[in-house]
C-alpha cells in the first residue's frame, strides 16, 4: 500500500469541509484514457491499492497504468471502549484528499473498450463517484 516515507509532522488536523474544484491534476497528463472524480471525499490506501489491483486484474498484463494520486494525509484513531480526553490516538491509516475533477488513474495501450472495463471495475471500489475520460484522437 502506498504511504509516506517521511512526514514532517505525524499527527494532522483534520481540515475543513473540502470546497471547490481541482485546478491542478484535472487533465490527461500521462495517458488516452483516465478515471476522474465527480465529488469531493477521502481516499485511503488500501482503496486505492484495491482500485489498482482490480484495473491490473482487468488488463492482464496488458498496457500501462499510473496512479496519479498519493495518500499524504495521516488520519489518527483511538481505539474503542476508551474515554474521552487523553490527548489523540496513533495514526490508524494515511488518505488522499481529492476535489471534483481530479484524476486518479490513467490508462494507454489498451483499448477503449478494455479501458472503460477496467475504471468500471475499480469505481466500484472507492468512495466518490467518478467519469470515465479519454482523449480526442
Amino acid at each position: 500500500m502506498l504511504a509516506p516515507k517521511k512526514e514532517k509532522h505525524r499527527k494532522w488536523f483534520r481540515g475543513d469541509q473540502i470546497k471547490g474544484v481541482a485546478t491542478q491534476g484535472n487533465s490527461l497528463s500521462f495517458g488516452n484514457f483516465g478515471l476522474k472524480t465527480k465529488e469531493a471525499g477521502w481516499i485511503t490506501a488500501r482503496q486505492i491499492e484495491s482500485s489498482r489491483r482490480a484495473i491490473v486484474h482487468h488488463l492482464n498484463r496488458g498496457g500501462k497504468y499510473w496512479i496519479r494520486i498519493f495518500p499524504d494525509k495521516p488520519i489518527t484513531a483511538k481505539s474503542g471502549e476508551i474515554g474521552m480526553g487523553s490527548g489523540k490516538g496513533p495514526v490508524d491509516h494515511h488518505v488522499a484528499v481529492v476535489k471534483p475533477g481530479n484524476m486518479l488513474f490513467e490508462l494507454d495501450g489498451v483499448s477503449e473498450k478494455m479501458a472503460k472495463e477496467a475504471f468500471k471495475l475499480a469505481a466500484h471500489k472507492l468512495p466518490v463517484k467518478c467519469i470515465f475520460i479519454s482523449k480526442e484522437h
